[in-house]
């Protein structure tokens, strides 16, 4: 992840839309107050947001009594 502040990014915000996407990296844009935001690809808010929906399912199917205990599986370290 790259961090940055807004006046950087607005002097080189081609440079850094070319690394978020060509290089899919994550860009934290640091601003006064903690009013923090970050710039990421299209492709890879999706995804992030496909695996965030399948951690809600879980937790939704758990809470709702479908969860299942299991042993912990020892020696795999």
């Amino acid at each position: 992840m790259l961090t940055t502040n807004y006046s950087n990014i607005r002097s080189h915000l081609k440079d850094y839309c070319d690394k978020v996407y060509d290089l899919q990296e994550t860009v934290l844009i640091t601003r006064k107050n903690d009013k923090n935001i970050v710039m990421m690809s299209l492709e890879k808010a999706a995804r992030n947001y496909e695996y965030w929906a399948k951690i809600d399912r879980g937790i939704e199917q758990f809470q709702n009594g479908n969860g299942q205990e299991h042993d912990l599986i020892e020696g795999i370290i």
